[in-house]
């Protein structure tokens, strides 16, 4: 028998607060805790560019990609596409989903997120990627299905609404997500979360789009002053419990079993943003008194680049880093390589050598 389209009730949804305090209280203290950190920064750019790439890993292989961080950061320092094999692709998808995050902050200085707002992301998101050709930017206008792949639509796990009830769910959504009349932000994050999945506006790319407004709400309501938390890390460590409490709410009007467990990923992936901060920190404080001794003006510069380009090339720290003369470069990196802090990952290239940055690489993989 066919599954029809789901009736999506449009929001807000009543919810049992009562249940939520708890919770509520500690992912919001663990944010809070997490915040605090962050704006102690100098430089968030010293922590955004890396921790964004892991995210967009994370997320991306929710939806099936292969490549490590690691192979996306040494991809990304070689600056070379190679031919259109499926790492390659993996690749694409992985740094597309990373330049969507990095655009929805910057467009956030301006605008609120709207549907405009939405669409502009899914467009960057398929660029040139897997799903190029289904209509980047622009709401589906066939009807899909969620379920195993092979399977026709009577096997179907879900069934999102017709196309033709898009623009009114869309409508509603955008209201909701940009109203004050939810008791508490984070459960109104939670709820918009559920109701974009499954609205499920797009062809393809709605599960990554979904994970990303969550960092990006939580920049945009204040919670963080930058987006440096993500849930697709714990959303992959539970991934059967993520998609059945997803389907709780459809099928069950389960709001609160979703929303508790959306707190609790929360308050954990706050607490390891901290411990990766923290550790990120103490690096930077570390390695800085140890280059002191270098004496070069540039020392300071390329350190920097280092922590937002773990893996380079010469080229790319000598642009970062604002060096000019290249033997200057060359001394310089040869001081970084007698002091442990990198380490040449192409020995036996004499040209084009990729370098690591050891202990952030050791940080950010974990």
């Amino acid at each position: 028998m066919q599954k029809q389209p789901f009736d999506l009730p449009k929001l807000p949804p009543k919810i049992d607060y009562e249940k939520l305090i708890t919770s509520m209280t500690k992912a919001h203290a663990s944010l809070a805790r997490l915040d605090a950190l962050l704006y102690q920064l100098k430089n968030p750019k010293l922590l955004s560019r890396t921790l964004a790439t892991k995210e967009a890993v994370l997320s991306s292989q929710i939806e099936g990609t292969q490549a490590t961080l690691s192979e996306v950061l040494e991809h990304e320092a070689q600056g070379i596409e190679k031919e259109d094999t499926s790492k390659e692709k993996d690749f694409r998808e992985i740094l597309n989903y990373r330049h969507a995050l990095e655009k929805g902050v910057e467009l956030l200085k301006d605008k609120p997120v709207t549907e405009n707002f939405i669409k502009d992301l899914h467009s960057v998101l398929l660029s040139s990627a897997r799903g190029h050709h289904k209509n980047p930017g622009n709401f589906r206008r066939d009807q899909v299905y969620i379920g195993k792949q092979g399977l026709g639509i009577e096997h179907a796990s879900y069934v999102p609404p017709l196309p033709m009830f898009i623009p009114e769910l869309f409508s509603n959504f955008e209201n909701y997500i940009n109203s004050d009349n939810e008791k508490d932000k984070l459960v109104q994050i939670a709820i918009a979360h559920y109701q974009f999945e499954a609205i499920h506006p797009f062809m393809d790319g709605n599960g990554r789009i979904g994970r990303l407004l969550i960092s990006l709400m939580l920049y945009e309501k204040k919670l963080l002053t930058f987006p440096f938390i993500y849930l697709s890390e714990f959303f992959e460590e539970h991934r059967q419990e993520y998609y059945d409490l997803l389907r709780g709410v459809s099928e069950s009007n389960d709001w609160e079993s979703w929303i508790l467990f959306f707190l609790n990923g929360l308050d954990i992936q706050a607490i390891k943003a901290q411990e990766t901060a923290k550790k990120i920190l103490d690096l930077h404080n570390s390695v800085n008194e140890q280059v002191i001794s270098f004496n070069s003006r540039f020392s300071h510069d390329f350190l920097e680049a280092l922590f937002t380009n773990p893996f380079f090339t010469s080229p790319v720290i000598k642009k970062m880093a604002h060096i000019e003369n290249s033997k200057t470069l060359f001394g310089l990196i040869g001081k970084f390589l007698k002091a442990g802090i990198i380490s040449d990952i192409t020995p036996d290239k004499k040209r084009n050598k990729i370098y690591r940055f050891d202990a952030l690489a050791d940080i950010l993989k974990r």
